[in-house]
């Protein structure tokens, strides 16, 4: 029997994207090389790596192409985690796996995941509104420009083309004198990212990938011929599998969904601005999420809608409260967009980890998984995809670009995570009206 797959929600990428390719549900029992688990960024990363290198690989994703985190974000592509720069990343890692090297490699693979992004989508052809413009982050408080000042250097240090900007540069790349100036990295910027999914599905299946939709795991365990990974509607053996559901992780493997918290993230777009007035927000096409922990962010789509988002501390009565906190904020930071409507709201979750790190787990021999995206899923899914690929087709877990954990990092009263959710986002806006 197969499972009822959930429609895709509305939202902005959902009425401009282009179609997904045809696939299907998986009917009856089955093999192949590799099975991963997800049909988002970094599955399809992964399929497509490992169909381009010959691997007989198939993606089961519970919902349609792209239905979760990676089909409902923002569109920001960004080479950087949210809250933790190259120095502090190099120093979680370093104790565990044998020095710096390792931590090193990781910020390496964080530095170069953007460009990594837009060259696979010229590579491929795959019409998602691509713009790499670069990506800016603007210094909300004056005292924040040490901040600014600390990652560019940091990132600049390992080769990254970042840069600063005074309060002058910086009122001119955004159309507004709200922030103080900040830092960029150009290599970064947006795209559709349910448009992006969808291409790399198609991009997947041309080189030889399956895909089947509407087809949620029950259950992974070890069997005589390999991996036997169950769906509703039939069975897949396989050598290797990779699980890379991330914020929507079920229940299929003991203790995974307990080393994230899944946090709502709310997006909306506005109508499409007049030209005039679009010339004066944004006017050189950057994505921008400034410096405070309840993150401001902006950017356009292709149509010049401008498409922003936030948080909420509980999320009752979600949609008119959503609507008019962003509303207020945009007008006070871009003043000359006069009346804000907004023809999409929606939602997703991302998933957070108790320390703001990214985390690759062998659960099992041939058994890959990684969580922890904590907002910057986009250029790391489709990074860490790539090195999934690899340790997937004969590569070392020691070589590839970051660090292998075999202990999963589950995160203690995990059962109250809305109490801790709700107090992490009232303790952010306290700690943004500080320097």
């Amino acid at each position: 029997m197969n499972a009822i797959s959930p429609p895709m929600p509305p939202s902005l990428w959902a009425a401009t994207a282009p179609p997904a390719p045809p696939t299907t549900a998986l009917a009856g029992d089955a093999r192949t090389g590799v099975v991963v688990v997800g049909g988002g960024f970094t599955g399809l990363s992964a399929a497509l790596h490992l169909a381009e290198a010959g691997v007989p690989v198939t993606v089961l994703e519970a919902a349609e192409i792209g239905w979760g985190a990676s089909g409902r974000n923002n569109g920001q592509v960004i080479p950087t985690l949210s809250r933790l720069d190259p120095d502090q990343i190099v120093a979680a890692v370093a104790p565990e796996h044998g020095g710096r090297d390792k931590g090193e490699e990781l910020v390496g693979l964080i530095r170069d995941s953007a460009a990594l992004t837009f060259d696979l989508i010229r590579k491929h052809g795959i019409d998602a509104e691509a713009v790499q413009n670069g990506w800016i982050q603007p210094a909300h408080r004056e005292g924040r420009l040490r901040l600014s000042e600390s990652r560019a250097e940091q990132w600049g240090r390992r080769g990254a083309p970042v840069r600063m900007y005074s309060r002058a540069e910086m009122a001119a790349l955004t159309g507004t004198d709200h922030w103080f100036g900040g830092w960029g990295n150009a290599t970064g910027g947006r795209i559709n990212p349910l448009g992006l999914a969808r291409g790399m599905a198609a991009a997947a299946i041309r080189a030889g990938a399956v895909i089947h939709t509407a087809s949620p795991v029950t259950g992974i365990e070890k069997g005589p011929a390999g991996w036997q990974v169950r769906t509703p509607g039939g069975t897949l053996a396989a050598d290797r599998v990779i699980v890379a559901t991330h914020a929507y992780t079920g229940d299929f493997w003991p203790g995974l969904k307990r080393t994230i918290v899944p946090v709502r993230s709310y997006q909306m777009a506005t109508s499409v601005l007049s030209d005039n007035i679009r010339k004066t927000i944004l006017p050189e096409g950057h994505a921008l999420s400034d410096t405070r922990g309840d993150l401001y962010f902006y950017r356009f789509d292709a149509n010049g809608r401008l498409v922003t988002g936030g948080g909420l501390i509980v999320p009752l009565g979600w949609d008119s409260r959503i609507r008019a906190r962003i509303t207020d904020r945009v007008r006070r930071v871009f003043p000359q967009i006069g009346e804000v409507t907004f023809d999409y709201v929606w939602w997703g979750y991302v998933a957070g980890t108790a320390d703001r790190m990214p985390h690759v787990y062998e659960l099992a021999p041939g058994v890959l998984s990684w969580t922890g995206c904590n907002g910057r899923g986009v250029a790391l899914g489709i990074a860490l995809g790539r090195e999934l690929a690899k340790a997937s087709n004969g590569t070392s877990l020691k070589d590839i670009a970051a660090p292998v954990e075999t202990r999963l990092r589950t995160i203690p009263g995990h059962a109250f995570r809305a109490i801790g959710i709700a107090w992490n986002v009232a303790k952010l806006r306290r700690l943004d009206a500080r320097d």
